[in-house]
Order: C-alpha cells, then sequence, then structure tokens
C-alpha cells in the first residue's frame, strides 16, 4: 500500500471495475430488495440533497447485496417537461430564433440531439460518488417502454371515467405559456400594497369599500361577498353595486368564507382569478369573466382602454384612473406572499384554461363523464385505497409522523391536472373531430376503434403533453416492464421483463424528500394499486433537507451552496468564486457572494473524497428535518479513512511473512432471508477464527461482536448517524487506537526472552494477534463498505488474501453477521480495567506535563483482590504501553510518597513526581495558567450578572455563556489540585 491515502487515485478505478463486472447487477438468487432512484431531472446537475440521498440508497443496496438478498437499484432519469424544453429554447433564442420556427417534429428531433449530448451528466456524477445503480437497467421516463406504459394508462383511465376534460381554474405560467403544478411555484415574500376602493351602490348610496391587493383584477370582479352575519352589510345583501371603470353591475352575496374582522369585512370576487374566488363562484353560480389573456395582458372582456396592456401597466392605469374618480380610499405598504414561477421567474396568474384533469374527488362519477356513466368516482377507486395502504400498515413512513401528512392531502385532494401547454413530453393520447368532439387511444387507429360515434371529418391530435409526474407516477411498474412482456428504452435496447421483474414489486423502501410526498410518493401508490393491485413500495423513508452549517437554506443567491463534486475533487479560490458567480446577474448579489466566499474558503475546498463525503452524509442522517452540513466535519472524516488507511498499512507490515492457518473444512452460514429461505452464498473463501490467545484478542472480537448488533439495528431502523457512530467509534477507538496498542507488546513478544517454554508461548501470543488483526480488519473493511466503498475495497484487496479469502470484489463478500463472532464479558471486564489504568497515567502525564517518552515509576494501593489479579495478568502491557516499570504495589505499612493519582475504582494508581518534573517551573506555569482561567471566569460571571444580557440574548448564546462558565471552573478545580500535588514534593 501507498504510504499515504489518496482518494483520487483509487475512486476511478475501481467504479470501472465494479461496472464493467457487472457487480451491480441483480444477482437472481434470494429474496428481492429493491429502490427506486427518485429519478433526477435529465436537466440537472448532482447537488448536496442529491449527494445525501443517493448516499443513503447506495449503503442500503450495498448492506443487502452483501447480505445475499437478490439486489436491485432501479436508475434512471426523467424527461423534465418544461426544464428540458426551455434549455433548448433558450439556445435557439441564441441564434435569435424560436421553437415556432420549427415544425413540432423538428423540435423535438433538436431536444433528443441535446438529451444525447448532454442528459447523462447527473448520472456520471453519480458515479463519482459511488452509486451502484444497475446501469444496465437505466430508464429514461420519455423511452419506448415507459412511453407505452403512459398511453396505456392515460386510455385506460379515461376509458374508466377517470379522465376529462373541462374548464378549470389552474396555475399559469405567462412567460413559458403552460400550467404548471404547484411544486414548480415558490411563494415569495415581497413588499407590497394593499388598496381599498370603494364599489359604489347601484341605487345612488354610498356602498362599500374593498381592499385587494391585484387592483387589475377587479375589472373581471363578478360578486362582492360579505359575512352572513355582519350587521354592517345586511342591507346590502342581495343588492348590487357598480363596477368602478367598467359599465357593468355585480350583486353582494352572503358567504361564510368572508372573514367580517378582517379589513373591511368585504371581498372582491373574481373567480376566473383567484382559486378561493372560484370555490365561491361555484357555490353562487356565478360567471366567471376571464380579463387576462395567456401572456398576461388585459383581455378584450374588459374595458377597451386597457385592452392589450401589461398586467402590471394596466394595474398604474386603473390606479390612477380611480384615484380621478375619486374612488381610490386609502393605499398602504403590505407584504405579501407572491407566486413565482421555478423555470422563468414570472408571476404566476390562476388562469381559467381547457386542461385534463384525473378525478380524485367524487364518490360517483356524473352521468356522461366518459364511459362507463355512473362507474364509481375517484375517491373510491384511487383516493381511498391509497389511504388504506398507510393505515393498514402495507406502507410504512420512517419517520411515522409523516404518515399524517400523506394521509391529510389525500383527504382533502383536489383533481389533478395533468395536462402541460408545452411540445417535450408524452403527447396527450387524445384526438379532435373537426366537430370538437374527442376520441383517446393508444393511437389514431385504437382511439376510432372505441369511438361511440364516427369521427366527423379529419382527426387532430391534441396539441398539449401530460405532467412529468404523469409518468413518475407509473414510475414503480413501468421500470419493471409493466405493460409489455418485454420493455426497451429509447435505443430499443431491451431493459425490463414484466414477468420476471414484478418480483421487484413492491420495492422495499422509497427513500425521498417530504416536499414531494403529495406530487410523487401518493401518485405512485395511487397509480400502482390501480394498475396492479400491489403498493409500490414497503416503507418510505423521508430523508432531510441539506442546509448550510448555520441552518440557512442553500441558494446560489446567498453564496452558501456547495457543489458535492468540489468537496470530493477540491477546488481553488478563484475557480470557486467564478464558478459561484457566474449565474448571477445583479452586480450587487455577485459582489456580496464573492466577498462571502473569499471569507470562509479563503484557500479553496481541500478534496476530502468521495469516501469522506458519503460518510459525512451517513453520520448526518437523523430523523429530522434538515440537517446542517459543516465542511469540517467532512475534513473530520477524511481523517477517519486515512485513520483506517494507517491501521492497514501498520497490519500489514506487522503480518508480512504470517501465513494464517488453512480454513479447511470451514464453513461459513447462509443468511436466512425474511421468508425463511436459506441465502445463496456469496463469492470467497470462508476463513478459520482465530485461536485468540490473548484477552485483548477476545475483546475486540466481543466488541466486533456487540458493534454488529448495533450496525444490523440501525440500518433496520435508517437511523444512518447511529450507525455511523458505532462503526467510527469501533474503527477508531476500539480497532485502531486500543487494539493496535495491545497488539504491539504481543507482537514484539517473542524476542524478550531466552526461555524456550515463555517464547513458545509468546510466539503462539504473536501468531493469534496477528491473524486476530487481519481477520477482525478484513471484517471491519466489509461492515465499513456499504458507507465508505472505495478505501475499504482498496485496503480490502491487500488483506483479503492474506487470509486465503477470493474474489473480485468486497462489495460481493458476505455482510458481517453478529453472532460470528463470541462474546466474552470476562475479557471485556478485564481489558476495560486495562484502559482505565492506562487513561489514568496518560491522564497524569498530560496534566504534569511528564513527556510520553520518559519512564516513570507506577505504584498501587489499596484495590481489592480483582485488582490484584488484573494486576499480574497485565503487568508487562501496563509496563510496555505506559513506558513504565513494572507496577509494584505498596505495602500496608509503607507512606505513599508525593505522587499524582488516578483512581480505577478502588484502586489507587500513583506515579511519583520525585525528579520527573522541574517542581518551580511547573508552579510557575500552574499559577500563570490559573490566573488566565480567572480571568476568563470573571468575564463569564460579569457577562451573566447582567439582566440585559440574560433577558435578551438568545437562549442558545446564554446558554453557551453558562457552558464556558462550568468548563473554566472545572478547569481551575483542576489546576488548583496540580498545584496542591506540587506542594507535596
Amino acid at each position: 500500500m501507498e504510504k499515504t491515502f489518496e482518494p483520487k487515485d483509487i475512486e476511478s478505478k475501481w467504479y470501472a471495475a465494479w461496472e464493467a463486472s457487472g457487480a451491480f447487477h441483480a444477482s437472481g438468487h434470494g429474496d428481492p430488495y429493491c429502490i427506486l432512484l427518485p429519478p433526477p431531472n435529465v436537466t440537472g446537475t448532482l447537488h448536496m440533497g442529491h449527494a445525501f440521498q443517493q448516499t443513503i440508497m447506495d449503503a442500503l443496496i450495498r448492506y443487502h447485496r452483501m447480505r445475499g438478498f437478490n439486489t436491485l437499484w432501479q436508475g434512471g432519469t426523467d424527461h423534465a417537461g418544461i426544464a428540458t424544453q426551455k434549455i433548448v429554447e433558450n439556445q435557439l433564442a441564441a441564434q435569435g430564433k424560436t421553437r415556432h420556427d420549427f415544425s413540432r417534429a423538428e423540435f423535438i428531433e433538436r431536444v433528443w440531439e441535446w438529451k444525447e449530448e448532454s442528459g447523462s451528466t447527473i448520472t456520471n456524477q453519480m458515479r463519482r460518488i459511488g452509486a451502484s445503480v444497475d446501469w444496465s437497467r437505466e430508464r429514461f421516463t420519455m423511452d419506448e417502454g415507459l412511453s407505452t406504459a403512459v398511453r396505456r394508462v392515460f386510455v385506460q383511465w379515461y376509458r374508466d371515467g377517470l379522465l376529462y376534460r373541462g374548464k378549470r381554474l389552474v396555475h399559469w405560467d405567462p412567460v413559458l405559456m403552460t400550467a404548471v403544478s404547484d411544486l414548480e411555484v415558490n411563494n415569495e415574500e415581497k413588499d407590497g400594497s394593499m388598496w381599498s376602493i370603494r364599489y359604489p351602490a347601484s341605487d345612488g348610496g354610498e356602498g362599500l369599500v374593498v381592499a385587494t391587493t391585484r387592483p387589475e383584477t377587479m375589472l373581471g370582479d363578478v360578486a362582492v361577498a360579505v359575512h352572513p352575519e355582519d350587521d354592517r352589510y345586511a342591507h346590502l345583501v342581495g343588492k348590487t353595486l357598480k363596477l368602478p371603470l367598467c359599465d357593468r353591475e355585480i350583486p353582494v352575496i352572503a358567504d361564510d368564507y368572508v372573514d367580517k374582522d378582517f379589513g373591511t369585512g368585504a371581498v372582491k370576487i373574481t373567480p376566473a382569478h383567484d382559486f378561493n374566488d372560484w370555490q365561491m363562484g361555484v357555490r353562487h353560480h356565478l360567471e366567471p369573466r376571464v380579463i387576462l389573456t395567456l401572456d398576461a395582458k388585459i383581455s378584450d372582456e374588459a374595458p377597451e382602454k386597457y385592452r392589450g396592456m401589461d398586467r402590471f401597466v394596466a394595474r398604474k392605469a386603473i390606479l390612477a384612473d380611480l384615484d380621478a374618480l375619486g374612488l381610490l380610499v386609502e393605499t398602504k405598504k403590505h407584504k405579501l406572499q407572491v407566486p413565482i414561477s421555478q423555470r422563468s421567474d414570472a408571476v404566476i396568474e390562476p388562469m381559467l384554461t381547457d386542461q385534463w384533469f384525473l378525478d380524485l374527488t367524487t364518490e360517483t362519477l356524473p352521468e356522461g363523464r366518459a364511459k362507463p356513466a355512473g362507474s364509481p368516482g375517484g375517491r373510491k377507486l384511487i383516493t381511498e385505497p391509497a389511504l388504506n395502504a398507510v393505515k393498514n400498515g402495507d406502507i410504512k413512513f420512517v419517520p411515522e409522523n409523516w404518515s399524517t401528512t400523506y394521509n391529510q392531502w389525500l383527504e382533502n385532494i383536489q383533481d389533478w391536472c395533468v395536462s402541460r401547454q408545452l411540445w417535450w413530453g408524452h403527447r396527450i393520447p387524445a384526438w379532435f373531430d373537426e366537430a370538437g368532439n374527442i376520441f383517446v387511444g393508444e393511437n389514431e387507429a385504437d382511439a376510432r376503434a372505441h369511438a361511440s360515434t364516427p369521427p366527423v371529418g379529419v382527426m387532430r391530435q391534441d396539441d398539449d403533453v401530460l405532467d412529468t409526474w404523469f409518468s413518475s407516477a407509473l414510475w414503480p411498474f413501468s421500470t419493471m416492464g409493466w405493460p409489455s412482456e418485454q420493455a426497451v428504452n429509447e435505443a430499443g435496447k431491451p431493459v425490463a421483463n414484466w414477468a420476471q421483474d414484478q418480483a421487484f414489486l413492491p420495492s422495499a423502501v422509497l427513500v425521498t424528500g417530504f416536499d414531494i410526498i403529495f406530487f410523487w410518493v401518493a401518485r405512485m401508490v395511487m397509480a400502482t394499486q390501480y394498475f396492479t393491485s400491489k403498493v409500490p413500495f414497503r416503507e418510505v423513508y423521508i430523508n432531510a433537507i441539506v442546509r448550510d452549517a448555520e441552518g440557512q437554506k442553500m441558494s446560489k443567491s446567498k453564496g452558501n451552496t456547495l457543489d458535492p463534486l468540489d468537496l470530493i475533487d477540491g477546488i481553488d479560490l478563484e475557480s470557486l468564486v467564478k464558478k459561484s458567480t457566474a449565474s448571477l446577474l445583479i452586480p450587487q448579489v455577485r459582489e456580496k457572494v464573492e466577498k462571502r466566499i473569499r471569507k470562509e474558503y479563503p484557500d479553496g475546498i481541500t478534496a476530502v473524497g468521495a469516501d469522506a463525503l458519503r460518510f459525512t452524509f451517513a453520520a448526518l442522517g437523523t430523523y429530522g428535518r434538515t440537517i446542517n452540513f459543516d465542511l469540517s466535519r467532512a475534513e473530520g472524516y477524511k481523517n477517519f479513512c486515512n485513520k483506517l488507511w494507517n491501521a492497514a498499512r501498520f497490519v500489514l507490515m506487522n503480518c508480512e511473512n504470517y501465513v494464517p492457518p488453512a480454513a479447511t473444512n470451514a464453513v461459513v452460514a447462509a443468511e436466512v432471508s425474511p421468508s425463511g429461505i436459506p441465502m445463496i452464498a456469496l463469492v470467497g473463501t470462508p476463513q478459520i477464527t482465530p485461536a485468540a490467545v490473548t484477552e485483548a484478542e477476545r475483546w475486540i472480537i466481543a466488541r466486533l461482536h456487540h458493534t454488529l448488533v448495533e450496525v444490523h439495528k440501525q440500518f433496520a431502523a435508517y437511523r444512518f448517524d447511529l450507525l455511523a457512530q458505532a462503526v467510527y467509534e469501533f474503527t477508531w477507538n476500539e480497532f485502531c487506537d486500543w487494539f493496535l496498542e495491545f497488539a504491539k507488546p504481543a507482537l514484539q513478544g517473542t524476542a524478550e526472552t531466552g526461555d524456550a517454554t515463555i517464547n513458545a508461548s509468546q510466539q503462539r501470543a504473536a501468531d493469534s494477534t496477528r491473524h486476530t488483526l487481519l481477520y477482525v480488519l478484513e471484517t471491519v473493511l466489509r461492515t465499513l463498505h456499504p458507507l465508505i466503498p472505495f478505501v475499504t475495497e482498496e485496503i480490502w484487496h491487500e488483506i483479503a488474501p492474506r487470509l486465503g479469502i477470493k474474489g473480485d470484489t468486497i462489495s460481493l463478500q458476505p455482510y458481517p453477521r453478529a453472532e460470528e463472532f463470541a462474546v466474552d464479558i470476562d475479557a471485556e471486564n478485564d481489558i476495560q480495567w486495562l484502559k482505565s489504568v492506562l487513561l489514568g497515567i496518560r491522564s497524569i502525564r498530560g496534566e504534569m506535563n511528564i513527556s510520553p517518552a520518559k519512564k516513570i515509576t507506577l505504584l498501587l494501593a489499596n484495590g481489592d483482590a480483582s485488582d490484584r489479579v488484573r494486576c499480574e495478568k497485565f503487568a508487562a502491557q501496563i509496563a510496555f504501553l505506559a513506558r513504565a516499570e513494572t507496577p509494584r504495589w505498596l505495602s500496608a505499612d509503607e507512606a505513599e510518597p508525593a505522587a499524582a493519582a488516578a483512581l480505577v475504582g478502588e484502586l489507587r494508581v500513583l506515579i511519583p513526581l520525585a525528579g520527573l518534573i522541574d517542581k518551580e517551573a511547573e508552579k510557575i506555569r500552574i499559577l500563570r495558567e490559573i490566573a488566565r482561567v480567572e480571568s476568563e471566569i470573571g468575564k463569564c460571571e460579569a457577562k451573566l450578572g447582567k439582566p440585559s444580557f440574560v433577558d435578551n440574548a438568545p437562549a442558545a448564546v446564554v446558554e453557551q455563556e453558562k457552558q464556558r462558565l462550568a468548563d473554566f471552573s472545572a478547569l481551575l478545580a483542576n489546576l488548583k489540585e496540580q498545584l496542591r500535588r506540587l506542594g507535596e514534593l
């Protein structure tokens, strides 16, 4: 092995080897274990959220693969209708063209060309973090097989009466000119105004005053609503008002929705441009008036003066005209939530348009809605089974509280708008004849064949495409080949077979974020149950959202985003600045971001490697809603990988010529699967268990047992933080620190004496220790592999051959089981005693500033019979590891010399100080330190003594100051004790 651990030298090598060897393919043996990758957008690049989520999934997949499950990580990408089309349209715009300069087919061909050239960026980046996806089965939501599934589902739902086309209010992007989903809308708080406008009564009375943040929509008002119990307006209910600036009268209606205590208690009703108003309009049978065009200009429904104006230009003109008429009562500043399109940054408009909807609300479909008329409605056929799946325990959420979110959404669900006004996507398989009749089929011939009446004239296909969430909702079964026996990708390559692959349905667990429980998780449950009668997955692990070290949302405009690949590879400061500010158009924002980056990363970002980044994510994987990512933790876990590397080098150097006993007739018990069937044995040669001659060997093997119990427990519970903590503690502290130390006296003991009998005994201990070093390290590598695959693979190929283990990769070796390692309570207790003695001695050395290289005298006092037995047993180890003379017990009548003492239970471990330290120099040092600490204590007490600080500072800051005071107080007591000991010399 190389002297230093360099991640970049091993990562690309091993990933290429894994993929080329087919190590990620399903084995075809054992119980199925499947995870579906939430398909990232084909336009996307790997961000911190992806890296965190995929680390969790990869750890689960590698763990179960090594346990012998028939493991499949099904990957693929989403065609991302709006985002992908926008990228290609931007490319055309740079050439002075739009998509309308091409036929639809020509434009789609250009999008496919872009996809082939640039659409694999994120999947290549996934390889960098070690994602062991079965790439031979990679799917794309517009490949041939998945497109077939999409058409089949649409047609079936339509023929079952669940899909309909109607004029409904939707979120509309006036720049992209399409409906968008709630998930594609950000509600941003902005400074705005609230305008109070008087609507005169038709009979000449004062009428009433309404308040609005969107005065331009008043042109589409069809009523003013008040609360039925509001005495102020009771006389106006049923009467009419003059709509300002319009030659129309509108009624005053009463509705419980109105909050009589908010504002003026009167609300203008614009059903065509507000979701709440739409519902009120339905209740009161109000005819909506559309006063905005699809590009957000004033329509011909408005007075002629405003027609063709941009909505915000019209707002100024309308306010000016109202003011001139004396109808603008008040203008005041107001904070408001403005819906902004994620894709275009345009302000979203509620727009009344013709769209396709999936019925999710009615119990029984009304007569005339598609066929068969009168069939059970969407709630009964789709929503209720999805609710029952969680209530009955067929699907479990982890953490469990997210099931409440899931249930609440389904219980209050609205019909799903599935159509989008784009060219890129799954074109809706519906045709219109010249009379406007609709015909649905998987193709035109199928639509004609199922027509109840012959089409009139020429048929044309609907121009709209389906929402990308529609195809994503089919992901659990469409990726497995449904509905075809043999599914193919966009290149025509077979990738799935429904007859065989439905064994992976339901998948074991879905790993996803809470923000798409509505848009994806629930819809997958609804679709999968409807078309396969199965749930799509057994468990849903809701992972946390990654924030920066201070808990702030990562944002390019804040300059606090991190690129996972920059952490893996490292990046210099100037490149980081350039990369972070490249997309920022506002100079002030760009300058602010650059300043922050130069302050936080003055030397750029040092490479930590994929393994360290993965371990960091695992260590942060709690049940919390968010996690704060601190780069220093990743740097710390790079040290962990380096510690493992150096430990392996120590083992190899001390086992260079050692050959362990042959593993003749040894058997590795197969793990029993959940179905009770033994798993098929994985590649690898069984190794013989070490003799474990020394207590230290028996202790480390027992500790390994306990660690593996915890590891398996936390994998099952999805507590990756506790899992990482358990393997870190064992690897760093118990193996790398303590066991390697305990091994040193055994390894060097063979040359200490010429006595043949003792020498033979020491040789057995040395050989057994070497065997145990290799044996435990090899087990540790397999235990760690799901979390840090690259470094464990590299080291394993050095260690495994020494034990006679054969295999091309650690990733196909059996995962260690706790029952393979014996528990030895006596050895654990003995070694715990030995550790306490050594820690006490080291603590004294540190406190008294005694050089680690200086040999010391050890005296023992008090204690009981067990202490004497253990002292005799470990005398040589204590002397070796503490760099001390052989410990000696004080006789009953012997006075204790001036010494520093450590307590181990009742046992006193004494280090006589005479001759070890310069008494006067040490006294000066301690007094100087006491003065410093007392000064710090004074500052803390002064701060905490001020009510202004205690009452006004954040609770966390006050608590931090109290902790500082407690720490300094403890340090002061320790220093004074050291001073007392010096006085005894």
